[in-house]
């Protein structure tokens, strides 16, 4: 695929996004983004995300292989996701391919594509974006020069479900093997290898599992990074330009999990732990925040209270990091670890509500699943993040765990008046439920799955129970939970039904708004598949459909924690106490690694670039800035997020409000519209008064900001200057005019235009959150006039007391313009209005 091809390609996709929901997941351009000339590299990747955009973007394992990969000179490593339904239609008819999106290459031209299975219901979006990428899906179809499809990711434990249409799995922690991978496709390539050659030699790898190679008798060994000291994790990580679902920067500090709670799949095929040293982590926190202009920190791991440094940590990056407003999360805290000073520390972020994880509502079945948690923590836990002032706390429970009655469910229900108990006056608790599922290579992996009707009554009876006005519940989709149960103990039969579902027109199974069981239903009477085969009990003598993975556990090790759970003992956490001989570490390279001590470390931090210094007042700039090309899909609020990112890595300091939730002091004069250019953009900022001239400021805000997105002009304003809002005046605006438009349209809409202009007034209809109300515009129209030699309309529009009228009116309900028409024309903001400082 030639260069030009892949610009056509490009251009053809643009063509499509005024008519789709959030475009900005589709037009790249993120600040850190790699574009590599793809004839200069020996082997091209990508890496495929079967999910949106906004979830791919937040994920750990993606930035980590992209970065590691694009290291290489030789190795070109893009990126693609799913599309979401309205595009993929849109795509579908008008015959574009899936494709990358730094280059706009079809998967089809990639050497290999790797998928993440994090997700058991993302297997139907994988067959969607191979169908669109234009590759066989079923892997005995694949011919020479279709791409190595490979996957990897929790998912990839139990490969039977995807076996027909995945060539190569990973299993274990990609890091470790992605390199591998990626010279031996560049060594088969250089040696002419057919495609059965080169998986043969893939299979040769130890962690890669080849289902067209290797036989039942064989045996894979999972991948690991034996010391994440000396992993690599990439210093300038991608930014996304619109909003994601964990828009911060995301700061592994272990890895790894040794509580041994008996129904989590990753505390058991992650081991050991393995600790990052305090200060390769203050370096990357630096490093990653100094590259990307973000305002928050996520410390990382399966439970990041249990990280052995975890209070002096939080306190340091605190102390870093305060002034500059930067906030710090940990996602995952157990009770038990909880601390005062974690508590303290914790609050001087903004904070929103507080997840504690009991699991379940007695202390029998804590004990059962191994969840080393009291009651008496879990109040007294409670009650200190109240009084510390937090107003809402989340409670996750499990239903349908092994041994679970009556008894545990009124349980969970108790549990959560005694901790609306510990609460203040209007705080809140809500109680989240989800539904148990065995998972493989757990002590649990041969449980029953409660079906449909038993999780539905479950539910039920908790939400009779839970009335009260403080108290919210929420609960897992049950049928969500089938599918989940049905595909993490499958075996190879389940692909039949992932393409059935597929074909009869399931995606995004993991979203409750595109969620179709009854198309699963139907596809499950298709192909004769009954639940009840899947969510049964199995024996423990019976062969497993993931056999062939070794995870490191030995079998002994999870019958001796099942054997434990039915009799309701605890296991202690081996970090804590003598090795419990689960059968992962060599206690040589593979073991568990603490970060150092204070006395250990050898601190050499790099310290950060000192703000210049903030005076209480600061100085208001006002900026003039372009939003062309790719980035008018961007909303207003992710326009404000570029910005504040921008000023945030230009090392510019932007003053901020006071009070609980401090916000940058920044003002915009107009939203934009997404899908709209402009020239004239205007904001205000208050930095501080001493800190460099405006056209260098400029300059290192824009050497910040992706392409699109320029300060054009820079000025510092003196005191007392009226707000943009006071300011603005109105605006000039120039539509292209589609090429199919004839001159008998242009004489009829020169008609139209003359029509309205000789009017005294015009009145439109417009609806607004499903009213329809009347508007008189023709007030707000200083200027509407049609240039025929070069093909566009151009309209001067003013602000009156009832605000102004949007170009969209003019088009179609001033010159009859069909919606679906006008959405598609580029229009231009050309100029915005604002009075002069004397008037």
């Amino acid at each position: 695929m030639t260069k030009k091809t892949n610009s056509t390609m490009k251009n053809a996709l643009e063509d499509l996004l005024p008519f789709v929901e959030k475009p900005g997941r589709y037009i790249g351009g993120e600040i850190n983004a790699i574009c590599k000339d793809r004839r200069l590299c020996k082997a091209s990747i990508a890496l495929a995300f079967p999910d949106t955009y906004e979830m791919g973007m937040s994920h750990l394992g993606l930035q980590l292989l992209y970065a590691i990969l694009n290291r290489e000179p030789d190795i070109m490593a893009e990126r693609v996701y799913a599309p979401w339904p309205d595009m993929e239609r849109l795509m579908r008819s008008h015959n574009i391919p899936l494709s990358s999106l730094e280059s706009g290459t079809p998967l089809k031209a990639f050497d290999m594509i790797g998928f993440s299975l994090q997700y058991e219901l993302s297997f139907t979006n994988i067959l969607a974006m191979l169908d669109l990428g234009g590759i066989p899906l079923a892997r005995r179809e694949r011919r020479d020069g279709d791409p190595i499809i490979a996957a990897g990711g929790p998912c990839a434990f139990n490969p039977a479900p995807m076996d027909a249409f995945i060539d190569v799995f990973a299993i274990g922690e990609g890091e470790d093997v992605i390199l591998d991978m990626a010279r031996t496709i560049i060594k088969a390539k250089e040696k002419g290898l057919s495609r059965r050659r080169t998986l043969e030699a893939l299979a040769r790898i130890e962690g890669l599992y080849v289902p067209d190679v290797h036989t039942s008798a064989d045996r894979i060994k999972k991948r690991i990074v034996t010391d994440l000291n000396a992993c690599f994790l990439s210093q300038q990580p991608l930014v996304p330009l619109m909003k994601t679902i964990h828009d911060r920067i995301i700061l592994e500090i272990a890895r790894g999990c040794t509580r041994g709670c008996r129904f989590c799949q990753a505390g058991m095929v992650w081991r050991p732990v393995r600790e990052r040293n305090m200060d390769g982590l203050e370096n990357m926190a630096e490093d990653m925040l100094s590259g990307s202009g973000q305002d928050e920190l996520s410390l990382l791991s399966l439970s990041s209270g249990d990280y052995s440094r975890i209070e002096e940590l939080l306190s340091t990056l605190m102390d870093r990091y305060y002034s500059r407003r930067i906030a710090l999360a940990l996602p995952s805290l157990r009770v038990e670890t909880l601390t005062q000073n974690l508590i303290e520390n914790i609050r001087r972020v903004r904070k929103t509500s507080f997840t504690l994880a009991p699991e379940a509502g007695t202390q029998r079945l804590r004990n059962r699943i191994n969840k080393g948690n009291t009651e008496a923590d879990l109040l007294d836990t409670a009650g200190r993040v109240f009084d510390a002032g937090w107003q809402a706390i989340k409670l996750y429970f499990m239903i349908g765990l092994p041994g679970e009655t009556d008894e545990d469910i009124e349980g969970i229900a108790d549990l959560a008046y005694k901790v609306l108990g510990q609460a203040k006056k209007r705080d809140q608790v809500t109680v989240s439920l989800s539904t148990f599922v065995p998972k493989a290579h757990t002590p649990f992996q041969w449980e029953r799955q409660i079906d449909l009707e038993e999780t539905r009554a479950k539910q039920n009876y908790l939400k009779s129970r839970l009335r009260h006005r403080n108290i919210e519940i929420r609960w897992h989709d049950h049928r969500m939970s089938l599918l989940e149960g049905l595909f993490a103990r499958g075996d190879e039969h389940l692909g039949s039904l992932i393409e059935t579902a597929y074909r009869l027109g399931c995606r995004f199974d993991g979203w409750s708004d595109q969620f179709r069981f009854d198309l699963w239903e139907e596809a499950l009477k298709v192909t004769g598949i009954q639940t009840s085969s899947y969510l049964r009990a199995r024996d423990r003598g019976e062969t497993l459909p993931w056999h062939r993975i070794d995870c490191g556990l030995d079998e002994a090790f999870l019958i001796a924690e099942a054997d434990c759970a039915h009799q309701e003992k605890l296991t202690p956490d081996c970090r804590l106490s003598d090795c419990q001989q689960c059968g992962v570490c060599d206690h040589r390279t593979i073991k568990t690694i603490i970060a150092e001590t204070q006395d250990q470390r050898q601190v050499v931090i790099s310290q950060p670039t000192p703000p210049e210094k903030e005076t209480a007042s600061g100085r208001t700039y006002r900026l003039s800035f372009t939003k062309i090309g790719l980035c008018r899909f961007l909303s207003h609020l992710d326009i404000s997020t570029t910005l504040l990112r921008a000023i945030a890595r230009a090392r510019v300091p932007i003053l901020f409000s006071e009070g609980f939730h401090p916000h940058p002091k920044i003002s915009f004069a107009f939203a934009t519209p997404v899908g709209m250019e402009s020239l004239g953009e205007y904001a205000d900022i208050q930095i501080a008064a001493v800190i460099a001239p405006p056209e260098e400021l400029r300059n290192r805000i824009n050497a910040c900001l992706p392409e699109g997105v320029s300060i054009t002009v820079l000025t510092s304003l003196p005191p007392g200057t009226p707000s943009l809002a006071e300011t603005v005046q109105g605006f000039s605006f120039s539509v292209r005019l589609p090429d199919a438009y004839t001159d008998d349209a242009m004489d009829q809409m020169a008609q139209k235009i003359a029509a309205f202009l000789g009017a005294p007034s015009f009145t439109i209809l417009r609806t607004v959150k499903g009213k329809e109300t009347k508007k008189e515009i023709r007030s707000y129209v200083n200027e509407l006039r049609l240039d025929r030699a070069d093909r566009r309309l151009w309209m001067e529009l003013c602000f009156g007391v009832q605000g102004t009228v949007r170009p969209m009116d003019i088009l179609t309900q001033v010159l009859g313009i069909p919606q679906e028409t006008a959405t598609g024309m580029r229009t231009l903001k050309e100029k915005t209005f604002l009075k002069a400082a004397d008037d």
